[in-house]
């Protein structure tokens, strides 16, 4: 498994795992544990969660898959931003503790931005990791005007990620928000990044993949990995797919296969509000 460093100096795996729509529907919980379980199995010990998902039992889920293997797994969790106030974020990070049936989140983000104030947000951090409740904190969805105002603040450069949607398809951080971050070494958690499957049927997309023996999918995640400093958290329910999305790791487009891409999903040639799902 290839790994990548946090500001902390800690080292997590690129390619994690994703729980964004899963615990959803009861008929697949065993499908999706067992498929994070694979997972593990493969390398792949970073698994993403959030309150948000499907009202708490993705976290369930989570901690099902999880019990007796703590201690493999980077365990990332999001507090939601009207939860985000002093109180409110000790609160949440409790009952989300609760649902994974663990002592610890290695990795706790906001969410995305609202209006409590980024300085209680922070202080809530801070105590959290006193506590050993969370290990680091981190930030979802938070654009370069974003970061630079939290890096500003008494205590903000201990920020460790920020979680964006990225992917072919959605290439708008590159412009500047990427760059910032790579230059602090603050690696980018792309969600989302084979856009949710509709990626897959593009053209250009399976000929590259066809030139790999490879699948669409595939491609586009080593494609999102190609550089450092990036971690992809793909959702895959069955264990199936989360071994076609390990084997990702195994390919290197060559300069013509960037090309076509490029060709195809053009990278940005200005600044753009960042995107999100």
């Amino acid at each position: 498994m290839r790994m990548t460093k946090l500001p902390s100096g800690e080292e997590v795996s690129v390619l994690g795992q994703g729980t964004w729509r899963m615990g959803e529907n009861r008929s697949s919980r065993d499908e999706e544990i067992a498929a994070l379980q694979v997972g593990l199995d493969l390398g792949m010990t970073l698994i993403d969660t959030a309150e948000m998902y499907a009202e708490g039992e993705a976290e369930r889920l989570t901690g099902e898959a999880i019990a007796g293997r703590r201690d493999e797994v980077f365990l990332v969790g999001k507090v939601l931003p009207h939860h985000a106030t002093l109180r409110g974020t000790a609160a949440a990070c409790e009952e989300s503790l609760r649902r994974l049936g663990t002592d610890r989140i290695d990795l706790y983000l906001l969410h995305w931005r609202e209006g409590v104030p980024l300085e209680e947000t922070m202080s809530a951090f801070e105590r959290l990791t006193a506590s050993g409740h969370i290990r680091h904190w981190g930030v979802s969805n938070f654009d370069v005007g974003d970061m630079t105002e939290l890096v500003a603040l008494a205590g903000g450069q201990a920020v460790q990620s920020d979680q964006i949607l990225y992917n072919l398809a959605r290439r708008g951080s590159e412009f500047e928000l990427a760059p910032w971050c790579h230059e602090r070494g603050i690696p980018i958690m792309a969600y989302s990044p084979v856009e949710q499957g509709r990626l897959l049927g593009h053209p250009a997309l399976r000929g590259v993949a066809e030139r790999h023996e490879a699948t669409p999918a595939q491609v586009a995640l080593a494609w999102t990995l190609r550089d450092d400093g990036v971690i992809a958290v793909p959702k895959a329910a069955k264990a199936s797919h989360v071994r076609e999305n390990q084997a990702a790791l195994e390919i290197r487009l060559a300069e013509e296969d960037l090309l076509v891409l490029d060709t195809a999903f053009p990278p940005p040639r200005a600044g753009q509000p960042l995107e999100m799902l």
